[in-house]
């Protein structure tokens, strides 16, 4: 009976997790305007795999991942010239599952993300 109760309780903690799967658009505001990044993420269980792109620093592989409940956190280094820089985003789940806002500190800067489910 022990061993049925926390079995119960990993699986119940693992479906929790908002499936994310699938390709995402994200726009924000930057010093220069608008920005535009897509996110491709694919979910086993609270692990996130996947990648991003943008048109400022290129595509970036998507590290130190992973979602609980509906908050999602990684971390992605990008690239501006010859200069690396990690990017930590840590973003919130809307109730639909079809949108994720964003927070991502850019060396010591904010930058907010709304993200949506492309179709």
């Amino acid at each position: 009976m022990r061993w049925f109760l926390v079995l119960f309780a990993v699986c119940a903690f693992t479906a929790s997790a908002a499936d994310i799967s699938g390709n995402w658009k994200a726009t924000a505001e930057g010093p220069n305007g608008s920005m535009e990044r897509t996110f491709v993420f694919k979910v086993e269980g609270n692990k996130v795999t996947g990648e991003t792109t943008s048109s400022v620093m290129g595509k970036s592989t998507i590290t130190d991942r992973k979602v609980e409940g509906d908050t999602v956190t990684f971390t992605i280094t990008g690239r501006f010239g010859d200069n690396e820089m990690k990017l930590d985003y840590k973003g919130k789940i809307s109730s639909s599952g079809n949108e994720i806002k964003f927070t991502v500190d850019a060396g010591g800067n904010t930058i907010e993300w709304n993200a949506k489910r492309a179709s």
